[in-house]
């Protein structure tokens, strides 16, 4: 089982910047990849980035690569986004979610996930 808690979620204009973070626990010791996704109002949950078990590989969504960012903090149990010069259609509601089964793996697929945060809400202004 994989608990996990996000933060940094909040309000920030265009073209500004904000770090998402999700604290990971389980109740043995494992390894597994990690997922970022949005939910607009209306619109179906979208992939956002994803980083694999030991952070050697990472994968966006097209229309965030060269803004986002996503890593990983093992001695904290971690996962980043690291998000900068957002924009409007940015504003959702962002999950983090765990991939148990296939860690090997940086799935853009939401029911490749076995668990999942309670999201935090982004909103950019302008």
């Amino acid at each position: 089982q994989v608990q996990l808690v996000e933060s940094g979620g909040g309000l920030v204009q265009a073209g500004g910047s904000l770090r998402l973070s999700c604290v990971a626990s389980a109740r043995s010791f494992g390894t597994y990849s990690m997922g970022w996704f949005r939910q607009a109002p209306g619109k179906e949950r979208e992939f956002v980035a994803a980083i694999n078990w030991n952070g050697g590989r990472t994968n966006y969504v097209d229309s965030v690569k060269g803004r986002f960012t996503v890593s990983r903090d093992f001695a904290k149990s971690t996962m980043y986004l690291q998000m900068n010069s957002l924009k409007s259609e940015d504003t959702a509601v962002y999950y983090c979610a765990v991939d148990w089964t296939e860690p090997w793996n940086t799935s853009k697929q939401a029911n490749d996930y076995e668990y999942w945060g309670q999201g935090t809400q982004v909103t950019v202004s302008s």
